[in-house]
């Protein structure tokens, strides 16, 4: 475990996301006194699913490409069903989270999240939670599958 207060931390996230899985860690991390940084695939802002519509801006600290896992103590990587599958499909994405698993890094999954694991080639041996509808995919590729409860 990783102390938190004063850590960089990084969300990578894109358009798409649940809103909730990036902006609740996003804000307890920054009560925690740790900065959190959202890095995006082009240093944008993003849009997030808000329950049941389309929520509020997000703002972007970081361009994923400056983003290095030698600045960061650990990933945040939010789910919704379109967060990882976009981002899973983007070899910086999936190289930089490769880089934080390789460094062993702390590497924090919600959701979907743990897709991007699995593209990375690094979920075999894993213990991982996931949501109901990719634990098939979570064992597939050799992690320990368990199903989170909400």
């Amino acid at each position: 475990m990783i102390q938190i207060t004063g850590t960089n931390i990084l969300i990578m996230a894109t358009n798409c996301l649940e809103q909730s899985e990036m902006m609740v860690p996003l804000e307890k991390l920054r009560e925690a006194a740790a900065t959190g940084h959202v890095g995006t695939l082009d240093g944008k802002d993003i849009t997030g699913w808000d329950e049941k519509d389309w929520g509020k801006s997000a703002p972007a600290d970081r361009k994923m490409a400056d983003a290095f896992a030698s600045d960061y103590g650990a990933i945040v990587l939010p789910g919704g069903q379109l967060n990882p599958d976009l981002l899973r499909v983007q070899p910086e994405a999936v190289n930089l989270l490769r880089a934080f698993f390789d460094a062993g890094k702390t590497v924090a999954m919600i959701c979907h999240a743990p897709w991007l694991l699995i593209k990375a080639g690094i979920a075999k041996g894993c213990k991982l939670a996931s949501y109901t509808t990719i634990r098939a995919n979570v064992e597939n590729a050799g992690g320990a599958g368990r199903t989170a409860r909400w």
